[in-house]
C-alpha cells in the first residue's frame, strides 16, 4: 500500500543533501509546523553527515528547545539567502526548558551533532546550498 509507507517513511521521502563549508550534510527536512516541533526529539543519534533542516515560512526569529534530546547538537542558523547568520554550539539536553535563538532573523535553521561547525570551520557569512538529487553523489 502506498500510503502505508509514504508515511512510514516520510522524511526519508525528503532525503535531500545540503553542502555547509566542506561537508555534504544528509538532512531530513522539517517544514510544516508538526514536523518542525518534533524535530530530533527521540532519536539516538546523528552521524557526523547527517542533520535535520527546519524551513520556516518567512525571516524571523526562532526560538529552540533540547526537549526530550538524546545528545547535543550544534545549531547553524541560516537566512533567506542561504547565508550562515549565526551558531549555537553544543547546546545540551540538560538545557531544556531554555531556548536558543538566533541573534538576527533566520528562515533555515540546520541541527548537527555538537561541534561540528568547530570541525568543519562553519563560520557566520558561509554559503549553504541545497543539492538537488541530480546534484547529489
Amino acid at each position: 500500500n502506498v500510503n502505508t509507507s509514504k508515511n512510514e517513511n516520510i522524511l526519508k521521502s525528503e532525503n535531500r543533501v545540503l553542502k555547509v563549508g566542506d561537508m555534504s550534510i544528509h538532512i531530513d527536512i522539517a517544514d510544516t509546523p508538526l514536523l518542525r516541533e518534533q524535530g530530533l526529539s527521540g532519536r539516538q543519534a546523528l552521524s557526523e553527515d547527517q542533520g535535520m533542516y527546519f524551513v520556516f515560512d518567512s525571516l524571523g526569529i526562532y526560538p529552540f528547545w533540547m526537549k526530550d534530546m538524546n545528545f547535543p547538537i550544534d545549531i547553524i542558523w541560516i537566512d533567506e539567502r542561504m547565508s550562515v547568520v549565526d551558531i549555537t554550539t553544543n547546546a545540551l539536553p540538560s538545557s531544556f526548558p531554555k531556548t536558543f535563538a538566533s541573534k538576527v532573523p533566520s528562515r533555515y535553521v540546520l541541527e548537527v551533532q555538537a561541534g561540528f561547525a568547530a570541525r568543519h570551520g562553519v563560520k557566520i557569512g558561509d554559503q549553504v546550498s541545497l543539492l538537488r538529487p541530480t546534484e547529489q553523489e
